[in-house]
């Protein structure tokens, strides 16, 4: 008896010191964490902006066009109209919604750090066939209650980093997602800039075309006066009230477009069009000089490049997950509870019950599923690197184009002026010839006509110049950068808009 009890006591010894070497060797290896660290992909940086020559480069008291970019427009109309968007625009609540679900999804798989415990109150009667086997059985043909009270532990230990790597690649999906409404909420506020401008543009249109009406109006009682006199044919007052009404309908015409934006405005707002009313106010002085910085810093400042770069990160994370398959998973679980055939008795120390163990499981042959699973996140991570390489070349090329376009109109519309002046020189020259006698009313028309296309050329100029502006704006990251992202969506992941003081 003694010789029995000694080598179970000897057995005992041996678990213990196997389940406690286990449990050691899951402490020692839990700081890995298979797969590449990361690093941000090389990008080609160019030293400076090839349309940037003579333009005013940012200084550090320019702030980066600061938060509420729109203010250096000077326009109270519109910075009233901007801080409407973040309140009640449709997409940009759509956007924060994703965002919110990215940090959730987060947080799901962040729970992988901590053990699982569960707990339950079961309780059963049953009696046992006398003809169980095997056969003269103590329990044959008897009835019993059974009363459980069980709490399970189980954890599955991170050895290898597979959670690690998740939590790590979900973290950076969040960020990215972050990024996403930073660049949703940029192209919004950018978006009604414009259709503003365009709106502003077209007032500016209406208000000459009225103008010129008026002119022609003036223009068609001489004709007509001088038609009574005996001066001018019915031919002459008839192509007077032809360039009278062509000019009426074109001013007309104006209210098509410019209610079309103005609808677009209460939209982007978040109101329906019947609730919004646009007063008039003619666009006239030039867009402000907006202040450019290095090319290097576009990568800090551009949502959606920031955003482009954390996929790449999360992609890169991903192949540490799939990496970790190849190792065996480490499981430790435990439970204790209490069981009694009497539900008086069932809290008593001798109905206590506990258990504890470990194990590890491998796959030993899975016909090269893993490899492929590999092979994938290393195929989605090279996707992931060249977006965002083409992302930070678009970027590129959105300043450049903004920037060329806005030197090019800049030039246009001192030209532009300067044929405004002469079409008008030229249609007062006209005017006095017909009124001396010298010259048919067909020359005023030409005259007149060409004076109008001119200033109404100018007018389109400008406007253009407004919406390369805020592209250009738009472009530059629109006093966004980084330093904005969440560090950890998880716990803290509250954002610092791209437009707050």
């Amino acid at each position: 008896m003694s010789r029995r009890r000694e080598n179970i006591f000897l057995k005992q010894r041996m678990e213990s010191f196997w389940l406690r070497g286990l449990l050691a060797f899951v402490v020692f290896v839990a700081g890995c964490a298979v797969g590449p660290n990361y690093h941000t992909p090389t990008v080609d940086t160019p030293h400076a902006y090839k349309e940037a020559a003579d333009w005013k480069p940012a200084q550090p008291n320019d702030q980066n066009l600061g938060g509420n970019w729109w203010t250096i427009f000077k326009d109270p109309q519109l910075d009233n109209l901007e801080l409407q968007v973040n309140v009640s625009n449709q997409n940009l609540k759509a956007a924060e919604a994703q965002y919110q679900q990215a940090r959730e999804v987060l947080r799901y798989y962040r729970a992988d750090y901590y053990p699982t415990v569960t707990a339950g109150l079961s309780g059963t009667r049953e009696r046992v066939s006398s003809r169980r086997p095997p056969p003269t059985s103590i329990f044959d043909g008897i009835t019993y209650n059974d009363f459980v009270l069980p709490v399970e532990f189980s954890y599955q230990a991170d050895v290898w980093g597979r959670v690690r790597r998740t939590v790590e690649s979900y973290r950076e999906q969040a960020q990215a997602s972050a990024a996403d409404l930073a660049t949703v909420n940029l192209s919004l506020h950018a978006d009604l800039a414009i259709d503003y401008f365009e709106a502003r543009s077209l007032d500016a249109e209406e208000q000459l075309l009225t103008s010129t009406v008026k002119e022609y109006e003036d223009a068609l009682e001489l004709t007509d006066s001088r038609f009574q006199g005996g001066l001018s044919s019915e031919v002459e007052v008839e192509q007077a009230k032809t360039q009278l009404d062509t000019t009426r309908a074109l001013a007309i015409d104006v209210g098509v477009l410019r209610a079309q934006y103005e609808h677009s405005v209460a939209i982007l707002i978040g109101k329906p069009p019947s609730e919004l009313t646009l007063p008039p106010l003619p666009l006239t002085a030039p867009p402000p000089l907006v202040p450019v910085s290095m090319p290097s810093e576009l990568l800090e400042r551009r949502p959606d490049i920031a955003a482009a770069e954390r996929r790449v990160a999360a992609a890169n994370a991903q192949i540490g997950v799939a990496k970790s398959a190849y190792y065996p998973t480490i499981g430790l679980t435990a439970g204790g509870g209490f069981e009694s055939s009497s539900i008086t008795t069932l809290l008593n120390g001798p109905s206590g019950l506990w258990s504890f163990g470990a194990s590890a499981l491998g796959t030993v042959f899975d016909v090269g599923r893993r490899r492929a699973f590999t092979d994938q996140a290393r195929a989605a991570y090279d996707f992931q690197v060249a977006a965002y390489r083409e992302s930070v070349l678009t970027g590129f090329q959105q300043v450049e184009d903004n920037l060329a376009a806005l030197k090019i109109l800049e030039k246009e519309a001192k030209v532009q002026d300067e044929a405004v002046t002469a079409a008008q020189t030229s249609l007062d020259l006209s005017n006095t010839r017909y009124t001396g006698g010298v010259t048919s009313y067909l020359e005023v028309t030409i005259a007149q006509s060409a004076a109008l296309q001119d200033e109404v050329t100018a007018v389109n100029i400008l406007g253009r110049r407004m919406a390369n502006t805020v592209l250009l704006i738009q472009a530059l990251g629109g006093g966004w950068d980084r330093s904005r992202l969440p560090e950890r969506p998880e716990c803290c992941g509250k954002l610092v808009s791209s437009n707050s003081n």
